[in-house]
Parts: structure tokens; sequence; C-alpha cells
């Protein structure tokens, strides 16, 4: 057989993208390592899903990912998403890896918004879905400019933004993608998560992966290394909070919650993370959670007043 036609007659490579174009991915990704907030351009090939629904995410999993990893996949922090179980379905058809819901189990994660509950270990890496990498892009608008203020460090504009907000609503207003400082240098965009999950960059053994697609930009967080959200001297950053509440199924909290609602209108809370959630349910223990001053003092509160509601 004409080798050219055994290669273009082959169903797929390994993970889907040729080897150069992962080789690349890597490579980038390893720039992005070792300039823990910085934006690396890299060519973004065409995936069989739209831009926008999670290519850049993609991306770094096929291009990292090996036949002994054990791959989770959520969407907002569930298994159960149409994303999640399509992409799951996908990376598993082209890899023939392992997949599983269990967030201790798996070596490999890919993300929509939200971190685990789980703490994650030195053997992971949690790979972020991104769709808008540029922190500054809400102060300005041209590519050429952003580039230049972040190679001068020149945060101004975003730090004035922040103050404007805080004097026109009494508080910063921004609640997923709150921007950090990484590694004292560079401001980053660490995805749409709720402020509940931004501590958890912080100092983490993990290895964070960002891939934006669309933009065709990627960054990393490495493990052990410092995350700190914007926050002035005097107004300081804050999680989301939820007084008086515990998860309807479980009957705890000191975790994100879901508000659901039905027909009638009433409604309830529930533990976003359905791994999470799953454990509290089915083993009655509390898996390890990540720790940070903001969580444990929700924890300190929670087991102060043991009758909260459900």
């Amino acid at each position: 057989m004409i080798p050219s036609f055994k290669k273009f007659n082959s169903r797929f490579n390994f993970a889907f993208i040729d080897e150069n174009t992962k080789r690349e991915i890597r490579r980038k990704l390893l720039k992005a390592i070792c300039l823990p907030g910085y934006q690396v351009p890299y060519s973004s090939p065409e995936m069989p899903i739209a831009r926008g629904w999670g290519t850049g995410g993609l991306h770094v999993t096929l291009s990292v990912i090996g036949k002994d990893d054990v791959f989770k996949i959520i969407d907002q922090g569930s298994d159960a998403s149409v994303n999640a179980c399509n992409l799951r379905d996908f990376v598993h058809r082209v890899t023939h890896c392992r997949v599983t819901f269990d967030t201790h189990a798996a070596t490999l994660i890919q993300t929509r918004h939200r971190i685990p509950e789980e703490q994650l270990n030195d053997g992971q890496i949690l790979v972020f879905q991104v769709p808008q990498p540029e922190p500054l892009r809400a102060v300005e608008r041209y590519e050429t400019k952003t580039r230049e203020m972040h190679g001068e460090a020149d945060y101004a504009r975003m730090w004035v933004s922040l103050y404007e907000a805080f004097v026109r609503y009494g508080d910063i207003m921004q609640g997923a993608g709150y921007p950090v400082m990484v590694n004292g240098r560079y401001i980053m965009s660490p995805s749409p998560i709720p402020r509940w999950d931004v501590p958890n960059l912080h100092q983490s053994d993990c290895l964070y992966l960002f891939g934006a697609g669309r933009e065709k930009r990627l960054y990393a967080i490495p493990p052990h290394t410092d995350v700190v959200p914007l926050e002035f001297d005097d107004v300081k950053f804050r999680i989301e909070q939820f007084p008086g509440i515990r998860c309807s199924l479980s009957g705890t909290g000191g975790a994100f919650m879901d508000e659901l609602y039905n027909d009638l209108g009433h409604f309830r809370h529930v533990i976003n993370d359905s791994d999470f959630l799953d454990k509290l349910v089915e083993h009655k223990t509390r898996p390890q959670q990540w720790s940070n001053k903001y969580l444990q003092q929700v924890l300190d509160e929670m087991n102060a007043n043991p009758d909260l509601e459900s």
C-alpha cells in the first residue's frame, strides 16, 4: 500500500490531533508554565466541535493525555451535563483511556467554570475551558494595547475600574472570573469560576492549565505558585456566602450551592459539585476539601451553628 494512501485512510491519530500540533501545544504549555499567568499564543487547530464550546480545554487535554491517564470532565460542577457527557465520550473514543466520575481517582480533569470541591494532589492536572482569557478586555478593547500593558505591568486602569465599581455600588461586583495576580507579576483571568474557587488557585499542589481555543491563548499556574485576588487595603476580597443554608440532599453545608426551583416557584439548595455530593450522600463521609482561610471561616460558622436550615 502507498504510504500516503495509508496515512489519509486511517481513522484518526491517538487523541485525534496530529503529533506535530500536539508537540506545538506542549511546547507552548511549557512556556506558559515557566511564565505563570502569561498568555501564550498557539495555533488552535480545528476540532469536531464549534469554537466556544470547549475547544481550548480539549486542545490541552488531548495534547497531554496518555493511555494510562484516568480522565474526568465536569461542566459547572456536574458530571452529567450535555457538554461534559459529549466531550467525555469523544475523549474516550479517541484515546481509549479510563474515564471516571471520582475526582480523587482522576489524573487529568477538564472543567468548565468550576474547581472541584475535593482537594487535588500533586499527581493531578486540572484543565480549564476559557471563553475570554484577557482580564483587561473590560478596560481596553485593543489586543495590541493589552499586550503592551501586560509587558509593562501597567495595571492602573484595572485598579481604577475596581475602585469605580466600589464607589458606584458599594462593593466590587464582579463575581465569576474575578481577576488575580499570579506570582506577583501578571494579572490573569481564572476563567469564569465563582469567587468561591479563586482561593484554591493559591499554592495548590496540582498543575492548572488554561486553554482558550477561540482566542488562541494558553496559560498556566504551576504548583505552589502565589495567586492573589485583587483587593484594596480597606476593601477585601470575599467569597460567596450561604448563611443559614444546608444542602437539601446531604444536610450539610460548607460547599458552593445551586439554587433549584420547581414548577410552583419553591426553591431548595443543593451542593453544586456532583461527585462531592454523591460521596456525602452515599458514603456519609466528607472528602478532603481545600484549605484556605475563606473556606475555614465558613466551616467554623457552620460548626458553631449546627441547626442551620436545610
